[in-house]
């Protein structure tokens, strides 16, 4: 294989694969480090030494002394909570200025998207979407209808002022109108100078991303870009309407950054040894009953940003197949597959079963996919404390079978297995960054 300068770590399945750890460690060869889009809905976890580093933010790179790490324009930050982020970096010894930079297109996440989306989100009633209600989805809708605030705005009074006043005028009527609730001219006011506090505090590291990246690129650095969620949670591809508001999927790298195809070299889908899901939607491999809470609890299956306990399934190579072929997929890296640890059998979905029908491809009928049945292949557990193994041969053979057989079936070579939390408990099977 040729050599290999920009990766795209992509979530293969309904996210919380793990990607904080992996990108984290490939963060370590990389000169670059861009997250491309999503929120502060999104939570990486990364354990260095005896300190836990949870990322919603700022891309985990930045652990690494002088490694230049970028959020994107197709991220929409959350002033708030980025600065309270670089603050707990600091406190924890990372230098932030000068390794940190923020693209002056990115959109900002305000008080009134958060309102909006913790409204909509109740009157949903039965039919909860699971949105972390962080105004996400929100700050997006305003910047498809063209009315978003961006971090330029952010540094220019003049500029936010008017920006402000119109949308607080025209929230003001839906929030009235639709609601019964009305933001006073006080909190306006208020509102206005407290972001353009924040502006002052972050005006540092507003930069042109794109052009920043595509110089590196040229220039032969090694960049990796990270998403936040996973491909079954793409607006466009994944399992709507229980998805996030943004592309996590590889080709939102291009959008979210500002760079064509053509400067992506490789692809790795970070993939869970078995399934998880946040919040509502269609999980056909889903475990209830004990066995579920013995993953969630071993696994520490909750949400980094919400707390909230996952749900939790076996390993589902109809979704697996699915990442492939939306993403461009051409590696994998396996996670968590310390959790499976001494179960007796262990189960692979290779296949659904809906009306007397075989599917093997990934249903996008959302009734389809409800209704739909695992067909299961199962496999032999393996037991003991793998935790320690430092090379794949001696893994039990049990587990290798398990990694053949996925391989096998989505047709996908993992290079990386995780057998735990911490950047020791790693085996490299092939180098990614050539």
């Amino acid at each position: 294989m040729d050599k290999m300068s920009t990766l795209v770590v992509v979530g293969s399945q309904w996210g919380d694969e793990g990607k904080g750890k992996i990108t984290d460690l490939l963060s370590e060869e990389a000169d670059i480090i861009v997250r491309y889009q999503g929120g502060c809905n999104a939570g990486h976890t990364v354990v260095k030494g005896d300190k836990q580093f949870i990322f919603h933010l700022v891309p985990s790179g930045i652990l690494h002394p002088g490694k230049k790490c970028f959020i994107g324009s197709g991220v929409v930050v959350d002033p708030e909570y980025l600065l309270r982020e670089i603050e707990d970096l600091r406190k924890k010894g990372v230098e932030v200025d000068g390794n940190l930079f923020i693209d002056y297109k990115a959109h900002i996440v305000l008080p009134y998207h958060k309102a909006l989306d913790e409204i909509k989100e109740e009157r949903r009633g039965k039919n909860k979407i699971g949105t972390t209600k962080r105004g996400i989805g929100p700050a997006y809708l305003d910047k498809v209808s063209r009315n978003g605030i961006r971090m330029v705005d952010l540094i220019e009074e003049k500029s936010l002022s008017e920006k402000l006043k119109i949308n607080l005028g025209e929230k003001n009527e839906i929030f009235e109108r639709l609601y019964g609730i009305k933001i006073s001219k006080k909190e306006s006011k208020t509102l206005v100078k407290e972001y353009l506090e924040y502006g002052r505090l972050l005006k540092k590291y507003v930069v042109d991303v794109s052009m920043m990246i595509n110089q590196a690129i040229e220039e032969g650095k090694k960049a990796l870009f990270e998403g936040a969620q996973g491909t079954l949670l793409d607006i466009d591809h994944g399992t709507y309407p229980y998805v996030t508001s943004s592309n996590p999927i590889a080709g939102g790298a291009c959008t979210g950054i500002g760079i064509g195809p053509t400067k992506i070299d490789r692809v790795l889908g970070i993939t869970k040894a078995y399934t998880t899901r946040v919040g509502s939607g269609p999980f056909p491999t889903e475990i209830k009953g004990e066995l579920e809470e013995y993953i969630r609890q071993k696994g520490g299956e909750f949400g980094a940003t919400t707390g909230r306990p996952r749900r939790c399934g076996w390993f589902d190579a109809v979704i697996l197949n699915y990442a492939v072929r939306i993403n461009g997929m051409d590696s994998m890296v396996l996670t968590k597959i310390d959790v499976l640890s001494n179960l007796d059998k262990i189960k692979i979905c290779t296949s659904y079963k809906y009306n007397d029908e075989i599917i093997k491809e990934f249903p996008v009928n959302l009734e389809i996919l409800q209704n739909c049945i695992p067909v299961y292949e199962e496999m032999e557990g393996w037991k003991g404390d793998i935790s320690q193994v430092t090379k794949y041969e001696d893994l039990p053979e049990q587990l290798k079978a398990y990694i053949s057989r996925i391989e096998e079936l989505v047709k996908t070579k993992v290079v990386i297995v995780s057998i735990g939390p911490r950047r020791r408990q790693t085996i490299i099977r092939e180098k990614v960054f050539k």
